[in-house]
């Protein structure tokens, strides 16, 4: 070996072998000829034993389903038939350029950029030589080329010899298998050739496995799609948006444009002024309307619950975890994430929201690796957020990123000449929903109607509609039903004291609504079905306001 090292490394170009690194007279002889320069090297396979070893580790490795398992397998089966010291797949990502561990190298760890989960191809000369050329390539001697990337931490682990494989599947190539040695192993000629043969083999077992992953995830993905559309039916239909003001026409105007793309935005407005409507409007605008809306509610997400809610989790990533699930960023991948009042994050979460939203990547909980997304960001908040900026309740970077494009809905009291228009429509709309005959406005109340505030804009002047829709079905409705049934005081002259609270107005809200329903909460002819809410939410709120059936009906 000493005169060995003096010689000059050759590299050796076989067609049906590949690139040879070697500086021994022995092993190019070998890689030349495919004869066995020495008695001392004797056959190890012989064509039946070759046949043999390749059917066993494909039986073994064909029907995994996973990566874990599959790579498990192969080595198990590989150590049985003759010895390394390391064994390693990496992925290839052509768009990105970068190579990825398909699983947990087997054998010595080696420190450094090796030890990184990804890197980029350039930080991995020997993988970048087998995958720009398609061909093996193969080191005896790794410590005379340790100027390479990578090689020189290989060399620090005590790795000597080096082999590496290209992974193709019909003509298209995905992926290296590494093998490494402590020493130069014996028949080397033979061992590539029983390789590169195996690593065919490899390549197939690998990609049937990642295309059975691939149709695995989409079902899942469109089983969570499925129960998502069950259990979130859409409250809005663009059809249903009717104006007449100016200012939504300036509203309207920004949503067309801004709909066409890609960037992120952020709505603004009061409570009740429909921010959610606008969100839903700019998506079914857009070109990603055929994929799903995704709304979440921020202030319903705990610090427990932020990333198993947005991210998805693993199976077994935690207590209760018994099976994968998708995040809800995932399942707008295609479409629009909308977060709902953004402003109620708690500083810690919004970090995490504004990395997702920088990288494009998230990160399921008990994950290692991380997914790409493809989601419309649209953020709404009743709250003026340079106010919380400046009061460092909200993060300056996130608001930039979040405040591309900005839409600020006006409330009611500034659009009155909607109200009419928005009275005639809602109650149109809810008569047929609720198969009952619309109550017929008279034009005193109409002219009541719009002195009034609207303190909860569109949504309140939608609560009062479906409250007379229900107590006064078909009937004549004027100022003085308006006040006998809901309880505000319309003139804008009115002194603040002689306002009913919106506690107030809820609380006998929903008093009315139990009277009608003889005192039953749920079921079709229940209180909740007659209010619009779910039957859990009407028990929290009635416990909130402490309000009984039995008071209901006695009152």
């Amino acid at each position: 070996m000493a005169n060995a090292e003096k010689t000059s490394p050759i590299l050796v170009l076989r067609p049906n072998i590949g690139l040879v690194f070697s500086a021994q007279t022995r092993y190019v002889y070998a890689m030349q000829t495919n004869k066995v320069p020495f008695s001392g090297l004797t056959v190890h396979w012989n064509t039946e034993t070759r046949y043999k070893i390749i059917l066993e580790i494909t039986n073994a490795i064909v029907t995994c389903k996973n990566r874990e398992d599959l790579f498990s397998a192969l080595s198990r089966e590989l150590q049985r038939h003759f010895a390394y010291d390391r064994m390693c797949i990496m992925l290839y990502d052509s768009q990105s350029h970068t190579i990825t561990y398909f699983a947990a190298a087997d054998g010595i760890q080696p420190a450094g950029v090796i030890a990184r989960e990804s890197r980029p191809l350039a930080d991995g000369a020997i993988a970048r030589m087998a995958i720009q050329s398609g061909q093996p390539v193969i080191f005896d001697d790794l410590t005379r080329y340790t100027d390479l990337s990578s090689v020189g931490e290989l060399v620090k682990a005590g790795l000597i010899s080096t082999m590496v494989f290209p992974m193709i599947v019909r003509d298209k190539l995905f992926g290296t298998i590494h093998f490494s040695f402590r020493t130069v192993p014996d028949a080397i000629s033979e061992l590539t050739e029983l390789l590169q043969a195996l690593s065919r083999q490899i390549a197939i077992a690998v990609e049937n496995m990642l295309a059975y992953t691939s149709l695995q995830n989409s079902n899942l993905h469109l089983q969570e799609e499925k129960q998502f559309l069950l259990s979130h039916e859409r409250e809005y239909q663009s059809g249903d948006f009717f104006f007449a003001s100016q200012q939504m026409q300036q509203v309207i105007e920004i949503v067309e444009q801004a709909a066409v793309t890609d960037e992120t935005i952020l709505i603004t407005g009061e409570t009740g002024t429909g921010k959610d409507f606008i969100a839903r409007l700019i998506h079914d605008k857009s070109h990603r309307r055929d994929n799903l809306f995704v709304k979440t509610n921020c202030p319903g997400l705990t610090t427990s619950l932020f990333e198993s809610e947005l991210f998805g989790h693993a199976k077994g990533a935690f207590t209760g975890a018994d099976k994968q699930r998708l995040g809800r960023f995932e399942l707008a991948d295609g479409g629009t994430m909308f977060l709902d009042e953004v402003a109620e994050l708690p500083m810690a979460l919004q970090a995490k929201l504004l990395q997702v939203l920088q990288e494009k990547r998230i990160e399921r909980v008990g994950e290692s690796t991380s997914t790409e997304v493809d989601a419309r960001i649209i953020a709404a908040t009743n709250k003026d957020l340079v106010q919380s900026v400046k009061a460092r309740q909200f993060r300056q970077d996130l608001f930039y990123r979040l405040e591309t494009v900005a839409i600020n809905i006006p409330p009611l009291r500034q659009r009155l000449e909607d109200i009419p228009l928005l009275l005639q429509n809602i109650n149109a709309v809810q008569s047929e929903k609720m198969n009952r005959p619309a109550p017929i406005y008279t034009e005193d109340a109409l002219d009541f109607l719009c002195r009034y505030a609207w303190p909860g804009n569109v949504r309140e002047l939608k609560n009062m509609v479906k409250r007379l829709l229900i107590l006064r079905p078909g009937s004549q409705i004027n100022k003085e039903s308006i006040k006998q049934i809901f309880p505000l005081t319309m003139s804008s002259s009115q002194q603040a004291e002689d306002f009913t609270t919106r506690e107030q107005a809820e609380r006998a809200h929903i008093i009315e609504a139990l009277r009608a329903a003889n005192g039953m909460v749920g079921g079709k002819k229940g209180a909740a079905h007659l209010l619009g809410m779910a039957r859990s939410t009407l028990q929290y709120r009635m416990k909130k306001l402490q309000i009984t059936p039995h008071e209901a009906l006695s009152s």
